[in-house]
């Protein structure tokens, strides 16, 4: 039986979140002062050793993306954190900032030292509206202990950090209209190239990384042997993971990569209410894919969980019980993005709709075969045309579903 592992977590409960001074007396800043003795690219070989892959759900290596800000020509770099964890179930980086904010503090001046930035950003949702003062007390210390400013620690290296919420946008968790919302304007995804890479908020080349991402590094330069032995096959190290739903115990738990999706639902996440029966999963937010319980005994590695036509994406579990029909559960969750569209690109703006609009239908006995098919090319056709990953992976659930119950969208049929 599976257990939690403390690796990234290790510091919640450890100190006082409002003393830099109660940090430092648990090794906090030695990770920083480590840093800037060594080769920058050292640092991302490191990263790129232990195969971390981004934790906001694009899963794109975070040695690589390092290594590619490092290589782009330009000043005044800029250090982006993306705080915005808008997916819905997904609440695993708000117990970072909540438990650990001053590592997240370290992590953005090691990236902006690794990345020869000059300033960094963390953006951070509006309904975390209760976790500002603790970042904003965080940045203050830092910043007064010289950790922060001009010339840190004697290595001729100016950072600083600044912080800025949305608005409760959803799909400012993309890049680009995340960027254009720290400057100011609406929070709509733009085309790219421009990479962000090269050109992102004010034009400044831009590395922009999730919470848990960017949290890991710090304890990597500190003890790289305790994650690397954690994991199964490529999948090393541990995953922060937030079960919620029908479940007894919802949480946000640190697993070592390898474990069963059983181990995490009924041993840490407690079981189901009541011992009801499992109807369907949803992994990794209200744009994740979805099974049923016969994915229970599969390990949560990205290849396991790929090849069971699922992904880990932001690291959400949502369970849900026979109590709600998939179709029903389908509704809710078409609901969620008709409204969280932002309405630029066609195939979203009305694909969304239009998919509502036959579920809609379903739901009352009124489809035909005909609307069943026009839903499905709807879905391929966002999930190929859409301007962003909102509209592209927005009915990644909707896909899933139809393959693994089928019988839900069966005119004349049974609806699961």
């Amino acid at each position: 039986m599976s257990t939690q592992v403390r690796f990234l977590t290790k510091n919640f409960g450890a100190y006082d979140t409002n003393s830099i001074g109660a940090y430092m007396n648990i090794g906090g800043f030695k990770a920083l002062r480590k840093a800037v003795t060594m080769d920058p690219e050292d640092i991302c070989t490191m990263l790129s050793d232990a195969k971390i892959r981004g934790r906001g759900g694009a899963e794109y290596p975070l040695g690589r993306k390092w290594s590619q800000a490092r290589a782009v020509k330009g000043e005044n770099k800029v250090i982006i954190c993306n705080a915005d964890e808008g997916e819905t179930t997904t609440f695993k980086d708000r117990e970072l900032i909540k438990n650990d904010p001053f590592n997240l503090i370290e992590a953005m001046i090691i990236a902006g030292f690794v990345c020869g930035a000059t300033d960094g950003y963390i953006y951070m949702r509006a309904e975390y509206a209760c976790y500002r003062p603790i970042l904003l007390n965080a940045i203050r210390q830092a910043k007064n202990y010289g950790f922060l400013g001009e010339n840190i620690l004697g290595k001729g290296f100016d950072f600083n950090i600044h912080l800025y919420s949305g608005g409760g946008a959803y799909v400012c968790g993309e890049g680009t209209a995340l960027i254009r919302s720290i400057e100011g304007k609406a929070g709509r995804p733009r085309m790219k190239p421009p990479f962000i890479k090269v050109s992102g908020v004010f034009a400044r080349p831009t590395c922009l990384n999730n919470v848990e991402s960017l949290s890991l590094v710090p304890h990597l330069l500190l003890d790289q042997d305790t994650y690397m032995n954690c994991g199964m096959g490529e999948s090393i190290g541990t995953k922060l993971v937030s079960v919620a739903g029908n479940v007894n115990n919802p949480g946000v738990f640190e697993i070592p990569f390898g474990t069963t999706i059983r181990d995490i639902i009924y041993n840490l996440a407690g079981g189901i209410q009541h011992d009801r029966e499992i109807q369907l999963i949803q992994f990794g937010g209200a744009s994740g894919k979805v099974s049923d319980a016969s994915i229970l005994d599969t390990p949560y590695t990205y290849d396991d969980l790929r090849a069971a036509g699922v992904m880990v994406g932001s690291g959400g579990l949502l369970v849900i019980d026979k109590r709600t029909s998939v179709l029903d559960f389908l509704r809710m969750n078409q609901e969620f993005f008709s409204e969280e569209s932002c309405g630029q690109c066609t195939p979203c703006r009305e694909g969304n709709l239009h998919i509502k609009i036959i579920l809609d239908k379903l739901a009352k006995g009124e489809a035909t075969e005909q609307d069943i098919k026009t839903m499905s090319t709807i879905a391929k056709v966002m999930s190929m045309s859409s301007l962003c990953g909102l509209g592209e992976t927005a009915q990644n659930t909707l896909q899933s579903a139809m393959k693994k119950f089928p019988e839900v969208f069966a005119i004349g049929g049974t609806k699961a």
